[in-house]
């Protein structure tokens, strides 16, 4: 299967979502925040789409014998920052005017299908490993396709630690240029180490809160 950076797997695996890159001031911004699980380059991701994701990882993973019995709250924050992760590496990809095309995507799924011997043991190992549900597939091969071909852009690797390096400053850069924001219940992003940690900002001003 495509494997993973380390810079990848450190961002899936870690607690919470994004940074705030500069506070907000004014009621105006923090309306677009209201029910926003983050917001990346003025986007919200919704709440709505991440506990939507969340049931929909919980419901397969406990239909599957031998399924992992994950924790809410830490499955919420993995879906929020896999949620954000997918649009940095979008960023990055087009800052350097790079393409993951639809033909590519389907020829890692097919590929990988087949050495698994199925399309439902493709979608079970991607569930149980990944904790990718079955209708994010193709966004999961997208993101892991444009994390090789960040690296190979520069001529490296990325399962090296050189091509993990360049993965993860393409990947700081993309982070710092979309300002990235995260509901505080969730966590905080560092774009500069390609990290998610505790430390949160406030995510609604004073004013917007008493309005």
């Amino acid at each position: 299967m495509i494997r993973t950076s380390p810079a990848a797997r450190r961002t899936r695996t870690a607690v919470g979502a994004l940074l705030a890159a500069a506070a907000l001031t004014a009621c105006s911004g923090g309306t677009a925040h209201q029910g926003a699980a983050a917001v990346v380059g003025g986007r919200p991701i919704s709440i709505a789409t991440v506990e939507s994701r969340v049931a929909e990882l919980r419901t397969a993973a406990a239909a599957q014998p031998g399924g992992p019995r994950t924790e809410r709250a830490g499955l919420i924050r993995r879906t929020v920052a896999e949620l954000v992760l997918n649009q940095v590496v979008a960023q990055a990809l087009a800052d350097r005017r790079i393409t993951v095309s639809d033909g590519e995507i389907d020829q890692a799924r097919d590929a990988e299908t087949r050495m698994l011997g199925g399309e439902n043991e493709l979608q079970r190992e991607l569930l149980l490993k990944q904790s990718v549900p079955a209708g994010d597939i193709d966004a999961f091969y997208r993101q892991q396709l444009g994390i090789h071909k960040l690296a190979a852009a520069q001529g490296q690797d990325a399962r090296t630690a050189e091509g993990d390096a360049v993965v993860r400053a393409a990947l700081a850069e993309a982070g710092t240029k979309l300002r990235i924001e995260v509901n505080p219940r969730y966590g905080h992003w560092d774009p500069k180490q390609v990290t998610l940690t505790d430390t949160v900002t406030e995510w609604l001003p004073q004013t917007a809160v008493a309005a």
